[in-house]
């Protein structure tokens, strides 16, 4: 069954809420962003979560330090890096990560294969302001001959209730990632949430 990452988290009650409606994964934003958190934001939501569900933490362009230094304090279990970091840099790393990449056409794939070490390649929209969170969605027919393992595959860009089961089935991702899609007026909402999640777990 395809894993749900909920990103972009900053308040105690939303991280409840997605846990308890079966989020495998929990999402922070480091990065300069409109849902950034800081470490002392995150440490207390973090260490609520139990620990079935994974803490990702969103950087980019982060040193290693910085990096680590983050992971270790909130306790996260995979950094999410959405800069310009080579593979030499990811491969440096004491902490698992996850690598993100803004697809626009079907050459924007090639650069995944630079990446095996990565647990996991997430692919966003190329649209919006930011490296990644703008709510915008690509063209999901590129995904249908991916240059690697499909179970790596995290889809993110433009996900809400009423696109996510038409994404699950054209490109079977191993995991969905959404921020924006349980957003209304900028902040997350319980009903969105609860429904997303539940449009992924009855298919």
């Amino acid at each position: 069954m395809t894993k749900v990452k909920i990103c972009g988290i900053r308040e105690q009650e939303h991280a409840e809420t997605a846990v308890q409606a079966g989020a495998d994964m929990i999402g922070f934003v480091f990065a300069y962003s409109k849902r950034q958190v800081t470490i002392d934001q995150a440490k207390p939501i973090a260490a609520s979560i139990p620990s079935s569900v994974k803490k990702v933490g969103v950087f980019v362009n982060a040193s290693k330090q910085t990096l680590e230094q983050t992971a270790h304090e909130v306790g996260l279990d995979y950094v999410q890096l959405h800069g310009d970091e080579t593979p030499e840099f990811c491969e440096q790393l004491n902490v698992p990560y996850i690598k993100s990449f803004r697809i626009h056409e079907a050459k924007d794939l090639k650069a995944t294969s630079q990446y095996d070490k990565a647990e996991y390649l997430l692919l966003d929209s190329a649209s919006g302001p930011y490296r990644g969170g703008n709510g915008t969605q690509f063209d999901w027919h590129l995904l249908e001959t991916l240059p690697f393992d499909r179970r790596r595959l995290i889809l993110a860009g433009g996900l809400n209730a009423g696109n996510i089961q038409q994404a699950i089935s054209e490109t079977a991702p191993a995991i969905v990632d959404v921020s924006s899609g349980v957003e209304r007026d900028g902040r997350k909402q319980h009903d969105l949430i609860e429904t997303f999640i539940t449009r992924i777990k009855e298919r």
